[in-house]
């Protein structure tokens, strides 16, 4: 679906629609025949699993952009667990491809629109009123990932993500693993 929005096609959820049920879709309009090979380009895009990996590792299972990480417990909504997926920095629209260099990771909340789950996005107002609010720690590593257009992971964050992808019972034994050691 993803892939042919972009050519044009109108493709709507339950989200857009709310007559629909959450498994059902509504195709409002068709777009470009994508399957013809002057139009592919303007929708079809292909992550390959390689780069899938290679940019869910380098931002640590985590979402770029709140610091969800997968499977993780959202903290102003109990009950709902991140989703990751990729998002494009730049829109894919403006012809950017699917490089790991233009792919960043999301959890699925913030790679929706503002108006399907984020709310009502911020103000410049808004976000300088918090900004001024840090400590002058706090502003020097703002404005250091600002610089950088990243913020880095510390080895805890790292080690987080990673833990977030073991499967359930081989995260209890390292909980236990980890108090045992701190024990000693």
């Amino acid at each position: 679906m993803r892939d042919l929005r972009p050519a044009g096609w109108v493709i709507l959820t339950y989200r857009d629609k709310p007559s629909l049920q959450p498994d059902q879709l509504y195709l409002e309009k068709i777009g470009l025949p994508i399957w013809e090979a002057e139009h592919r380009a303007a929708g079809l895009r292909q992550i390959s699993a390689k780069a899938r990996r290679f940019v869910y590792e380098r931002d640590g299972h985590m979402c770029r952009r709140c610091g969800v990480a997968a499977g993780e417990e959202y903290a102003d909504d109990p009950g709902v667990h991140a989703r990751l997926t990729l998002g494009h920095v730049n829109p894919h629209k403006s012809g950017n491809g699917a490089n790991a260099e233009d792919l960043i990771t999301e959890c699925a909340r913030c790679n929706e629109t503002v108006k399907h789950l984020t709310g009502v996005q911020m103000t410049k107002e808004q976000v300088w009123d918090r900004m001024k609010e840090l400590p002058l720690r706090g502003k020097r590593d703002l404005l250091a990932w600002m610089k950088v257009d990243h913020r880095p992971l510390s080895p805890a964050e790292k080690a987080w993500g990673m833990y977030r992808q073991l499967p359930a019972a081989v995260r209890e034994e390292l909980e236990k693993d980890l108090e045992a050691l701190m024990r000693s």
